[in-house]
């Protein structure tokens, strides 16, 4: 029992007549003696005192006097208590060895005597001195101050700057004007910089700091520096899929759209005709100073294809090229200077069916002739058309056969609705069920069939959609009318005697005498004074 009267250093703790604590372990060991400890006596106290310092919030000291999984083992006088690891510091450990064998200040955080646990925390301890110091430099500091600060955490978004007492949060968007991917560009943990205080939330004790504000911005004037269509050389300083960025001087970035890369490839890759930290020449196409964006385009530093099209070819103009390419609604031709023109399925032939057949026959890389249609320059499209180049087949014929002309063709094709009627090689006509016969048809079939020969009336044109209607109602309508005009005539003939005997009937009035009635009258009185 002697030697736990010594403390860790081996001296002697007491002297003789000292009164000190123990605890009974035995009354009677059985050789008449009673056991003391010493030892359990200290660390029943050291209990009692943990429990009185965790009711009052106090802090106590210990030694951090080795690792455990998941933290530390602290002893604090003769009591072992556990310091979770995530509890040893404000901010993440990188050394842990560091911190064994040393001494340190912890808050009792939880006490189970029954378990024998004790757990305690050092961050309590360290968080309560920066809320300390927090106040002290939240009084101190305003807004638009510039202070010093040591970077003390990187993330993704910004850097946590150590302003002696609380941290301050610099954003990756108030590092520089210029577009930065992360904070390590620009930023390493230790770094002592400036900052500028930009917002202080004192209910929270957040502060918002800024770097780049402690410089003019550039953006300011920028319209002024770089009018729409001017030129400049920029340095590339990064490259998406949708374009590149090209750095026009310190902070100011400007976005080259993918589109505005070529004037010939709307879909190139930008990797494959760019790289990072090129010297590029850029025209500026739109400023946006509110929004801080600028709009840059490296083909219109290049002469535009469209525009040489447009001064060397003209509208009606035949032009020779190969097929690039061939799609369902059109057949692309390459021309000169690398730029496409698109001949519409309905510029490929005159009538559908054969602008579908003919579609079919053509390769990519085959060459064809057409003729220009239309050029625009702005929206950098050319319309070709082959059709074109012979004359139309249906205007031909529409100018000896009008409409009201009685026509006569071959049925070809036959449906319950109509039937188709080829009038002319390359020209059909449609003849509606309706407008066979006076009487109602339901099915054209009835009365039709493939290879019939019928006449009819053209009724209607379209040279649009190169369509003919017929009728051979129309046309057997005409008839009957010619007909009951000339009975009409003779029916009035014999329903005026007075025309045949050139004699007034009584009391007739003489404003109804005709032309007729005077003639006979004159002739009645000639014969009369002879």
């Amino acid at each position: 029992m002697r030697d736990q009267f010594f403390d860790e250093n081996g001296r002697m703790e007491t002297k003789v007549g000292d009164e000190v604590k123990v605890a009974l372990e035995v009354v009677e060991d059985g050789f008449g003696s009673t056991r003391l400890s010493r030892e359990r006596a200290k660390r029943l106290e050291s209990w009692s005192h943990l429990e009185v310092a965790y009711e009052n919030k106090e802090t106590i000291r210990g030694v951090i006097v080795g690792r455990v999984k998941g933290g530390f083992t602290v002893e604090i006088n003769k009591v072992r208590a556990f310091l979770p690891g995530s509890l040893v510091d404000v901010k993440p450990i990188r050394d842990p060895e560091s911190f064994e064998g040393k001494e340190f200040e912890f808050k009792v955080i939880k006490v189970d005597a029954k378990r024998n646990n004790i757990v305690v925390s050092r961050r309590a301890v360290l968080e309560a001195e920066n809320n300390v110091e927090r106040a002290a430099v939240l009084v101190n500091i305003n807004e638009g101050d510039e202070v010093k600060g040591a970077v003390k955490n990187l993330t993704d978004y910004g850097a946590f700057i150590d302003l002696g007492g609380i941290d301050g949060l610099l954003h990756i968007t108030d590092m520089s004007w210029k577009r930065i991917k992360h904070p390590s560009e620009i930023l390493a943990i230790g770094d002592e910089l400036k900052v500028k205080v930009l917002k202080i939330d004192r209910d929270n004790a957040r502060v918002s700091l800024g770097l780049k504000q402690l410089g003019g911005d550039p953006w300011l004037d920028i319209s002024q520096r770089y009018p729409v269509a001017s030129r400049v050389t920029g340095r590339v300083t990064n490259i998406t899929d949708y374009g590149c960025f090209v750095e026009i001087e310190e902070g100011i970035e400007g976005l080259v759209h993918v589109s505005e890369m070529d004037w010939t490839n709307k879909n190139v890759n930008p990797n494959k005709v760019i790289h990072l930290g090129q010297e590029v020449e850029v025209m500026v196409l739109d400023v946006d100073a509110e929004r801080r964006r600028i709009s840059l385009g490296v083909k219109q530093c290049a002469d535009n294809p469209w525009a040489a099209f447009a001064e060397n070819h003209e509208k009606n103009e035949h032009v020779k090229g190969k097929i690039k390419s061939i799609t369902d609604f059109g057949i692309f031709l390459e021309l000169d200077g690398g730029i496409d023109g698109l001949i519409y399925l309905s510029d490929i032939a005159w009538n559908e069916a054969e602008a579908q057949e003919a579609l079919r026959k053509y390769q990519k890389g085959d060459e064809l002739e057409a003729i220009i249609l239309a050029i625009d320059v702005e929206r950098e499209r050319i319309a070709l058309g082959l059709k074109q180049l012979e004359n139309d087949p249906l205007a031909s014929y529409l100018a000896e056969h009008e409409k009201g002309t009685i026509v006569t063709g071959k049925v070809v094709e036959v449906d319950q609705k109509h039937a188709v009627i080829e009038l002319a090689e390359g020209i059909r006509g449609t003849l509606r069920a309706s407008e066979i016969s006076a009487e109602k048809v339901e099915d054209a079939r009835t009365k039709l069939t493939v290879g019939d020969t019928v006449e009819a009336k053209i009724t209607g044109t379209d040279r649009k959609v190169h369509a003919i209607t017929l009728s051979i109602k129309a046309k057997d309508a005409k008839a009957p009318a010619a007909k009951k005009a000339k009975a009409s005539t003779a029916k009035t003939a014999a329903a005026s005697p007075a025309a045949a005997t050139g004699k007034k009937k009584k009391g007739e009035s003489t404003l109804k005498t005709t032309l007729g009635d005077l003639f006979n009258m004159n002739t009645s009185e000639g014969g009369e004074n002879k």
